[in-house]
């Protein structure tokens, strides 16, 4: 499971596009799937939930140019022309950036309409921008950039203890037991959430289990605080939480509602991946790992870097 690296809460901006004439270019990498209401109509036309150019009179193409919040390795792209109907691209492709060079992640490809048009990505440089191409005009309403983020080792090091967890530093979700209202990504994003929407949660259960999530970090590491976020969460938080790693408990903890929660680990011993398991279902903002990379996770970060570049 890759986070979205494009995606505009974690940092990724959209920014140029050739034409933008009934249907503004930022749409592309905002937050969850487009919405279409019928009968919205502006001063350009009809109002959509995506990026669209005019018609072309002219031979060419179109393209946007978006920088992703967090550059890393793509592995995955989907051009979403959801809601795009008779006036979506037929073809399209998508070029990567790094050190400056535009090379190619998707070869021009076919296009359909009102549909997740996903594409894997054989491509093992560190990309910062993507380029969409669009042929020879239309509209699409989102354009995900699923990867592994991959940061500067030497920013890394300097920083000392970091968020192992986060997206922007190469966390990610592994597993997750239900999804149902939001996405676990969601726990890894940057800064506090700003509503309950932007964190994850699960849906009622009616049995005598629990959810869970299952993070992967950026590298080898020893964790040092665990922090949980139930911001928002006024009625619907996690009762209470248990943190493992190996089928060792690192930590286990009551919650209470829009609160933020730190506990202070007592076991240096290095990990890889954490599940944390809310008892018995419910709802959390962001979580937050705290620690420092062993030696063997910073070489391990040096040669994917030196790798990709």
């Amino acid at each position: 499971m890759y986070p979205d690296l494009a995606l505009r809460t974690v940092g990724g901006s959209v920014v140029r596009a050739s034409d933008e004439s009934f249907a503004a270019k930022e749409n592309l990498i905002v937050p969850g799937p487009p919405v279409f209401d019928p009968t919205t109509f502006g001063h350009r036309g009809k109002v959509y939930d995506g990026w669209e150019t005019r018609r072309r009179r002219t031979p060419g193409e179109d393209e946007a140019v978006v920088r992703l919040g967090a550059p890393g390795i793509v592995r995955r792209i989907v051009v979403d022309t959801t809601w795009f109907t008779g006036n979506y691209p037929p073809r399209a492709a998508v070029d990567g950036r790094a050190d400056g060079d535009w090379f190619e992640l998707v070869a021009l490809s076919d296009l359909k309409g009102d549909s997740e048009n996903a594409f894997d990505v054989r491509c093992d440089r560190r990309v910062d921008e993507v380029r969409l191409r669009i042929v020879p005009d239309g509209g699409v309403a989102r354009l995900r950039v699923f990867g592994e983020a991959l940061p500067d080792p030497a920013l890394v090091a300097a920083l000392g203890t970091v968020d192992l967890a986060a997206v922007e530093n190469g966390g990610h979700i592994r597993d997750v037991s239900n999804r149902f209202y939001s996405e676990p990504h969601n726990l890894l994003l940057p800064g506090p959430a700003r509503s309950m929407g932007e964190g994850w949660e699960t849906a009622r259960r009616r049995d005598t289990g629990n959810d869970w999530v299952e993070i992967g970090l950026a590298v080898e590491s020893s964790l040092a605080v665990v922090e949980l976020d139930t911001r928002y969460f006024l009625h619907n938080a996690p009762a209470r939480a248990v943190l493992r790693s190996g089928g060792r408990t690192l930590m286990e903890s009551e919650l209470g509602p829009n609160t933020v929660h730190r506990v202070v680990l007592d076991d240096p011993t290095p990990v890889t991946a954490v599940r944390l398991d809310i008892h018995p279902d419910g709802g959390l903002s962001r979580v937050r790992l705290w620690g420092t990379p062993t030696a063997g996770g910073y070489r391990t970060l040096e040669t994917r870097w030196l790798s990709a570049r």
